[in-house]
């Protein structure tokens, strides 16, 4: 999603109990000005605006479905592989590549390629809802298939290749954050969180809990407030030019 800061000044809000990860990759105006004027009619709408004389109000444009690649890109952002010296440049060069993957837009519509990662992420989106309600009870995989209208093996693969987990890894994941919700909100002890997620065996989900969360889960509530988040992290390149 792309926003641009000006007047009026913007204003974020979110619900109670809801949590978020965001990656923010901010450029400078005279940046985007300096390198993309030539490229205009080929843009964004919403970064056509920014490249005008006269810098628009306040705008966030549409909340858009990531593909894989962007995905991909964008979780890598939080693995910086390189020596820290070097880091600045890396950061630079993944800004400019998110810029590549997200300005643009094709002449003639949509690719194939693209409609097919969006239909992927849409699909992956649509299991990632139903799991997330059926958590105790999950459906099998030739019940999601018929769900989102794939067969079980193409969904399988699909899935995998947009979120970078397994079906089954994605169910653990999920458990293991909703019964961490709850052992923050103090209303469920350990056994009660254990078997509301799905869980039968104690002492599998301690295991479990334990790998996930660097502790037994008797011990989380004492480490983490019941208002606790998670992260979001800022990518900006120093000294205001080129961002």
């Amino acid at each position: 999603m792309f926003y641009f800061q000006n007047d009026p000044p913007l204003a974020a809000r979110r619900r109670a109990q809801e949590q978020h990860r965001f990656v923010t990759v901010e450029f400078s105006a005279k940046f985007l000005r300096r390198h993309l004027r030539g490229h205009a009619r080929d843009l964004h709408p919403c970064v056509q605006a920014i490249l005008e004389p006269e810098a628009p109000d306040s705008v966030v444009g549409t909340p858009e479905p990531m593909n894989v690649g962007l995905l991909q890109l964008v979780e890598s952002l939080r693995r910086c592989p390189v020596f820290k010296p070097a880091q600045e440049i890396w950061f630079r060069c993944k800004a400019l590549e998110v810029a590549a993957q997200t300005f643009f837009c094709p002449p003639q519509g949509e690719l194939f390629c693209t409609r097919q990662q969006r239909a992927a992420c849409e699909r992956a989106a649509c299991v990632r809802k139903i799991l997330s309600e059926r958590l105790t009870e999950p459906p099998s995989l030739e019940e999601l298939g018929k769900m989102v209208g794939c067969s079980g093996f193409y969904l399988s693969r699909q899935f995998s290749e947009a979120t970078g987990l397994t079906i089954q890894q994605f169910i653990r994941q999920a458990r293991l954050e909703r019964a961490a919700e709850l052992l923050r909100a103090g209303t469920h002890n350990v056994t009660e969180a254990a078997l509301e997620v799905g869980y039968n065996s104690l002492s599998h989900f301690t295991v479990a809990f334990r790998e996930a969360f660097g502790c037994c889960p008797g011990l989380y509530p004492v480490k983490h407030s019941a208002v606790e988040g998670l992260p979001s992290f800022k990518v900006r390149t120093p000294r205001g030019d080129p961002q």
